[in-house]
Order: structure tokens, then C-alpha cells, then sequence
């Protein structure tokens, strides 16, 4: 399946200009550290861009800030659209993000009826390994 360029290039520069909470949420998520499970950052479905996806899963991971309020129509049209394509979508604010990060990670799991386990990554002469 490939990913149009226009397609790839938006996800990069979406990447590029992550919020505070989108970087705590990927610092969890990313290398299969949380469950298992493979993320996606900024994945396009369709003709949208989640957040967080987890593909095999096909869980789709929103975090809305305060400028949510001003396009919440538009993510409620997303939502629908993703919805009706068998993903599941939640959403957390970047406070919860911000304040509870496991308790993120936790709800994440149990969404997705599995135990909860993070594994840390820790640095090696060869880059990052897992413990």
C-alpha cells in the first residue's frame, strides 16, 4: 500500500510540530513499549491524519488541546469517518496527557482489552535497546 507523497510529506512535517502532550504520549507509545503494540504517529487514514494509530489494533488515539474547541465539528465529521471504517477512536485532553501519563497508557490497554505492561527502553553503546 502506498502512501501518496503529498500524504507523506504532510505526516513529517505533522510530526515536526508536536505539543507537549503528543511528545509525552509518543515518548510511551513508541517502540512497541507499551504492551507490544506498534504506534503510528500521525498515520493517515483516508483523508485524515490520527494522532496515534495502532494499526494491527485498529485503534486510533486522539489528544485535544484548546484548540479543539474551535474545529471540534471537524473532528466529530473525522471520528464518524473512522468509525464507520471499524476504527476505534479515543480521545484524551493534553491535561490528561500532561498530568497522568500512565493512567493514559493504562486506559490505552484496558480499551484495548490487555494488560497493562510498559517496557523502558534504555540506552547501549549501539543506540537504544529494550529491558
Amino acid at each position: 500500500m502506498d502512501i501518496p507523497v503529498n500524504k507523506t510529506e504532510r505526516a513529517r512535517s505533522l510530526r515536526k510540530k508536536n505539543t507537549k502532550s503528543e511528545s509525552l504520549l509518543w515518548g510511551l507509545l513508541r517502540a512497541k513499549q507499551l504492551c507490544g503494540l506498534k504506534f503510528r504517529r500521525e498515520h493517515p487514514i483516508g483523508p485524515h491524519f490520527a494522532d496515534f494509530a495502532c494499526v494491527s489494533k485498529m485503534l486510533v488515539v486522539e489528544i485535544d488541546g484548546g484548540y479543539h474547541d474551535h474545529v471540534a465539528e471537524n473532528d466529530l465529521e473525522r471520528e464518524e469517518y473512522l468509525r464507520k471504517r471499524d476504527w476505534k477512536v479515543i480521545r484524551f485532553s493534553d491535561k490528561e496527557v500532561e498530568d497522568d501519563i500512565e493512567a493514559v497508557g493504562i486506559h490505552i490497554a484496558k480499551t484495548l482489552g490487555v494488560k497493562y505492561e510498559y517496557t523502558k527502553r534504555t540506552r547501549s553503546k549501539s543506540g537504544i535497546e529494550k529491558i
